[in-house]
């Protein structure tokens, strides 16, 4: 009986230990798996949130996008970008004939000045034949440009026109890039000063400033040179008075014209006898001297001389 006891208590340990391994088993697979499905559902989840954000980037981009063409009409096509500003330099030199120089005169400085411009320099001449000649530079907005263009035209006869337009907007846009640049440049370096503590750095810096703030200075007087020749257009009028000669000129010749061109001729002629008359004169005086000094003189005495020299031979 204490046999058969034994043995089946030995069978009953044999068999916890057998369960208690299983069980043991069991448990480190469970937790391998769990372990597993945890590090899955962390890498999901980060994969389901970095999603996410995509997808929120994309959605407002889809908003965005959306927003701009249900802005677009009705028609459902985008609207097409807003074109640059344009930048031009407009340059005039006008010719002008007329009757009455300083009313002329007048008149430009009005046109100009009713349009918000200004007069620059001012000159006046007289030619050779006492016409007066002026010439003006006047400085005018370029939406009133045309305007003034075509008031200067009806002072007088128009004689010659020069009109040029130059585009600048490229220079324009890489001068207010340059400048942006040198200012940042420029801060940098005044930041850099704030921080040094050497000496020999200050003192560099310093160089290093003054020389980024003379470029700067550079590219703003450029720039505001820029601004102003695009925003005011120069015109240069030249204005000479009207006279007999202009006019005949202009028109057609008349017999007025060939009369008086005749008699110009005949006159100029008549000019060119008397000046060669002049020069001759002194040498026909002198022969006509050396002639009448041989009628009087030689002429006389050959002759006695020759007389007794006849005689002796008719003997």
């Amino acid at each position: 009986m204490r046999a058969s006891s034994n043995s089946a208590h030995r069978t009953f340990q044999v068999l916890a230990g057998l369960l208690l391994a299983v069980a043991l088993a069991l448990t480190g697979c469970t937790n391998a798996g769990n372990g597993g499905s945890d590090s899955g559902d962390g890498d999901k989840a980060a994969g389901v949130q970095a999603e996410g954000d995509g997808k929120g980037a994309g959605g407002s981009r889809s908003d965005a996008s959306g927003d701009a063409d249900s802005g677009s009409g009705s028609s459902g096509q985008r609207k097409p970008p807003a074109p640059t500003d344009t930048h031009i330099i407009r340059t005039a030199k006008l010719t002008v004939r007329v009757k009455d120089v300083p009313a002329a005169l007048d008149q430009a400085r009005e046109a100009a000045e009713g349009a918000g411009g200004l007069v620059g320099n001012e000159s006046t001449s007289r030619d050779d034949k006492g016409r007066e000649r002026s010439r003006i530079v006047l400085r005018v907005p370029q939406e009133a440009y045309e305007d003034v263009l075509t008031a200067l035209e009806g002072t007088g006869k128009l004689i010659d026109r020069d009109a040029k337009a130059q585009d600048v907007t490229d220079q324009v846009v890489d001068v207010e890039s340059r400048v942006k640049s040198q200012r940042a440049s420029v801060a940098r370096v005044r930041e850099l000063m704030d921080r040094a503590t050497k000496l020999s750095d200050v003192v560099a810096l310093e160089g290093e400033l003054s020389t980024r703030q003379a470029d700067l200075e550079a590219l703003l007087a450029q720039q505001a040179s820029l601004k102003d020749r695009t925003s005011m257009a120069t015109i240069t009028l030249s204005l000479t008075e009207s006279g007999a000669q202009a006019a005949a000129e202009d028109d057609d010749p008349s017999f007025g014209d060939a009369l008086g061109g005749g008699w110009d001729a005949f006159v100029t002629a008549l000019r060119w006898v008397a000046i060669v008359l002049a020069a001759v004169l002194p040498f026909a005086a002198v022969a006509a001297l050396l002639f009448v000094l041989w009628l009087r003189f030689l002429r006389p005495r050959l002759s006695r001389r020759t007389a007794p020299a006849r005689e002796g031979d008719d003997d």
